[in-house]
């Protein structure tokens, strides 16, 4: 299992292989967390905040995430959390298919090196993304299915976007028993279901 051109163990380190990406970036945001983590979050790529800190999910929908985390006994410094495609979209614009398959062979290689318990796409973009196929996030969320990402076979738990629970409420309680299914399957305190067996 070699690193794809640009990358270097988990970090890409140069890429220009999409223009648009190219000028719109800031910087290349890599993923954080340990490369060993249980559980890694997917989303869909940096936004403004993301781009000038050059870190996945901060700001209000990282202040979503890492509140759900706590509340179920994961820790941001605990888990790994990286994105689809590793440069900011013009516009905050969903990444196109070309863009998506440009960045997967590095996503491919962090997931694969990381070998978590659980892969959690935080909404829609990251679950067709991994699960190749369309996916109803709301009505799918919660639903764990083991894919081949590269050369592995792993676990990916549908999510809502964090980012949802500020637009729309309802999608709280969607969101929050997803991630207590996550620090359920990775057996985190705090993480206990009292759903049943799934």
């Amino acid at each position: 299992m070699s690193d794809p051109a640009g990358m270097d163990g988990l970090c890409v380190e140069t890429c220009e292989q999409c223009p648009a990406l190219v000028d719109s970036r800031s910087r290349i945001v890599n993923g954080v967390g340990p490369d060993d983590a249980d559980v890694v979050f997917v989303g869909e790529g940096p936004g403004a905040n993301e781009d000038e800190q050059g870190e996945p999910f901060v700001g209000r929908s990282g202040d979503v995430l890492d509140d759900a985390l706590g509340d179920h006994g994961l820790r941001r410094k605990d888990v790994r959390i990286t994105n689809c495609v590793r440069c900011r979209p013009p516009e905050n614009r969903d990444p196109s298919t070309e863009e998506l398959a440009n960045c997967r062979p590095y996503l491919e290689r962090e997931l694969e090196t990381i070998d978590p318990d659980v892969v959690v796409a935080l909404g829609k973009v990251p679950a067709q993304h991994l699960l190749e196929r369309d996916v109803a996030v709301t009505k799918e969320a919660g639903d764990v299915e083991t894919v081949a990402i590269g050369d592995a076979r792993l676990d990916v738990l549908v999510c809502v976007h964090p980012a949802a629970t500020l637009y729309d409420r309802s999608q709280e309680a969607t969101f929050e028993s997803t991630i207590e299914k996550a620090a359920t399957i990775v057996g985190a305190e705090g993480g206990q279901s009292s759903l049943g067996d799934f």
